[in-house]
């Protein structure tokens, strides 16, 4: 590994930490009643967090799991999983209550996935626009997804340029046995469509070469070179 060094933000810190020390050493009186107050408001902040934000999230994210049961079963009412009912929210009624949580962020993919079975454009546009990406390696794949909403919205809009290019990009987002073929295996319809068999081609063969457990690689066997 390369030798160990300072980020920005760690020299930042040390710095700060010495100044705090030379000012604790002049003003030691002054710190202590500092302190007794700093300890107030972190006992306010964390009053705040249990109280309102967690419970908030936990609400959440109940509720965009029973959004979630309805959107995963076997000829699934996307009206109801969009809209829900007297029984149970649906992932509107999530976004509209819980938009600044984590659930809230991710039930409006679900919420454009929903609104575009449903033949409605510009919601499920509404809904992917709000989306904002998930951070770190376990996020990679949900933003993939919401990338690939997007391109299915192109599509759907006849603009398979801007189909093409966000299935590459969805592709590009997560390296998985998943998403990454199934993307690429739409970008290859839609180069296709559009008379590019070239660039249609040069995906399915790479789905054969870097995913041939995908079952996206048997469709790439079938249609490439057509």
């Amino acid at each position: 590994m390369a030798k160990e060094v300072l980020t920005p933000q760690e020299e930042m810190l040390e710095a700060a930490q010495t100044q705090t020390e030379n000012f604790f050493e002049k003003n030691s009186k002054m710190v202590v009643v500092a302190i007794v107050a700093i300890f107030v408001l972190a006992a306010v902040v964390f009053g705040y967090k249990k109280v309102i934000v967690e419970p908030r999230m936990t609400k959440a994210q109940e509720m965009l799991f029973e959004a979630q049961y309805r959107f995963e079963q076997d000829n699934a009412d996307f009206a109801l999983a969009l809209n829900g009912d007297a029984s149970a929210p649906g992932f509107a009624q999530v976004v509209e209550q819980y938009g600044n949580t984590p659930a809230g962020n991710l039930a409006n993919m679900y919420a454009a996935a929903c609104s575009l079975r449903l033949g409605d454009l510009a919601q499920a546009e509404k809904y992917i626009k709000n989306y904002s990406s998930v951070k770190g390696p376990a996020g990679e794949m949900i933003n993939a997804m919401a990338i690939g909403i997007e391109g299915d919205i192109a599509v759907e809009q006849d603009n398979l340029s801007k189909a093409a290019s966000l299935f590459e990009k969805a592709a590009a987002a997560s390296d998985n046995q998943f998403t990454t073929p199934m993307y690429l295996r739409k970008a290859s319809q839609a180069y296709r469509a559009m008379g590019d068999t070239a660039k249609a081609d040069a995906h399915l063969k790479t789905i054969q070469d870097k995913y041939p457990s995908s079952l996206d690689s048997r469709e790439a066997t079938t249609f490439i070179g057509d």
